[in-house]
């Protein structure tokens, strides 16, 4: 099958980088397509740390463009989806005699606040940790803290909204869709989509292609463009651990380690928390990334340092890991490596231009784009300015800090729903959580219950918008429900969407 529409743009990965480049582009009037091979954030970006962040320790390698880039968008993307990012405050205890001396971290996080864009989220102090509730579950050592603002994401939702978004303004998006080849054909690509649900085979043809493609870019030039010897990349491996609550409140830890990494401690689906990342050089296949034995005793022992009570490996309830794309700038050790994007546009005489991107990070992704949008002006010309710093994500059409006003709206609406459920369903769905109840008057007319506070409505309503096609897809990046679901319950919701799939 052979489409006759040229596309200006072919983007190749459904990750936050492809989605975001689709919905800026789409949105300033190109025609675009996008492919993804598995489904969407199933790569890196569902396998964060979760923050929307400057990066205070990328300030120790003199990463000045990017920390500012990075603190100035914080609330850009706030406002921008105000449902799945929410401010945070951290917490970085500190003793004499520590990692870092008291007047780096001041000078440090003096920068912080300084350095751009901070208007709503509150400044750097010092607590007492003997007298503030934040000391409580930590070892008496510790007397001292520094608290500082940064931002929370549901990364997986960031990214499935952005693809979501992209094809409501006319892009074409495609799931489980893999490029198998892409070739020159004087100023056009001819690229060959392999459908990986049905098995049938398409062609497309595109002015321009953006590479995309994560931890695959390389394998992307390799194996469909046909470049060999690449080597751009250098794959980091960033894992995690979720444990039962192990602290109260809204607040997160920084902490600092002797080997001069940080790990983070997070408030995370309310009753758990999010302890991670490590970082280490990753050379397999990133579709086969695990936690190791190494990484769970080093996240649990660090964690403990710091906990009055410890972290063991018996408390994890749940781990994932991710391989994260940085550029290779040819340094020594993984957590040095740079964490700014790099954008390289080719464009031979005559020939179809190319973008490839490497690296970025969560917080930077529309900046990404915005700087994407440039190369593609330069390449195939320019349509439109830039818009997407003042637009809103599906569902974030709602006041920056209004989240609770949102909940009460859907509580008000929808009575028989519980505090939990409307308050999940808000950060998730944000306003579009009203489109997805409906006239529902009950608790039965939300359909099967599959566990938490999963049920058929919602389930449609996320094949239907959101391309799920598996339980793994509902419960581990459209929502974390999985973390309340048995074995057995993720199984019957395996089978109930496989029905509906063929239906």
């Amino acid at each position: 099958m052979s489409d006759q529409q040229v596309y200006d743009i072919f983007v190749i990965g459904g990750g936050i980088n492809g989605c975001g480049i689709a919905r800026d582009a789409v949105g300033r009037g190109y025609s675009v397509a996008l492919a993804e091979m598995n489904d969407f954030a199933s790569g890196t970006s569902s396998g964060a740390t979760k923050l929307i962040h400057g990066g205070l320790r990328y300030l120790e390698h003199y990463e000045f463009r990017l920390v500012r880039e990075a603190l100035m968008e914080r609330e850009v993307l706030w406002a921008m989806a105000p449902h799945i990012i929410w401010p945070m405050r951290f917490v970085l205890p500190f003793q004499k005699g520590g990692v870092r001396p008291a007047w780096l971290i001041r000078l440090g996080l003096f920068l912080y606040d300084h350095l751009g864009g901070r208007k709503l989220l509150p400044a750097t102090k010092t607590l007492d940790l003997r007298h503030d509730p934040a000391g409580k579950p930590l070892k008496p050592l510790f007397a001292k803290a520094f608290e500082y603002s940064d931002g929370w994401v549901d990364d997986a939702r960031m990214v499935v909204l952005n693809a979501r978004d992209a094809a409501d303004r006319g892009a074409e998006i495609m799931s489980r869709a893999k490029v198998i080849s892409a070739k020159r054909d004087a100023d056009l690509w001819t690229i060959e989509v392999d459908d990986r649900r049905s098995g049938a085979r398409r062609t497309v043809k595109a002015r321009m292609i953006v590479n995309a493609g994560g931890p695959w870019v390389d394998k992307v030039l390799a194996n469909a463009v046909g470049k060999n010897d690449v080597h751009n990349v250098r794959l980091v491996q960033g894992s995690h651990i979720v444990i039962r609550k192990k602290f109260e409140g809204s607040r997160a830890f920084f902490f600092q380690n002797p080997d001069n990494r940080i790990i983070f401690a997070i408030p995370y689906e309310t009753d758990f928390t999010l302890i991670g990342t490590t970082d280490q050089d990753y050379l397999g296949d990133p579709k086969d990334v695990k936690i190791s034995d190494q990484e769970i005793d080093y996240l649990c022992s660090a964690a403990s340092e710091y906990f009055a009570e410890p972290v063991l490996a018996s408390d994890i309830v749940w781990t994932y890991s991710a391989v994260r794309p940085l550029y290779d700038d040819g340094a020594s050790m993984a957590q040095e490596a740079t964490r700014d994007y790099v954008l390289k546009l080719e464009t031979p005489e005559g020939a179809a231009p190319l973008l490839n991107v490497f690296g970025g990070k969560l917080t930077t992704y529309r900046r990404l784009a915005e700087s994407a949008l440039e190369k593609i002006g330069e390449a195939i010309g320019e349509k439109g300015k830039g818009w997407t710093g003042t637009s809103h994500l599906p569902g974030g059409d709602f006041a920056v800090t209004g989240y609770e006003a949102e909940v009460a709206g859907l509580k008000a609406r929808y009575a028989f729903l519980t505090d939990r459920h409307a308050r999940r369903l808000v950060r998730n769905y944000g306003t579009c959580a009203f489109d997805m109840l409906g006239g529902a008057a009950r608790t039965e007319d939300l359909g099967r219950h599959f566990g938490g506070t999963l049920y058929a409505i919602e389930i449609r309503w996320l094949m239907s918008r959101e391309w799920a096609l598996s339980a793994e897809d509902v419960l581990w990046r459209r929502t974390k429900q999985g973390l309340f679901l048995s074995l057995e319950e993720a199984s019957e919701l395996e089978n109930y969407m496989l029905e509906a799939a063929a239906a």
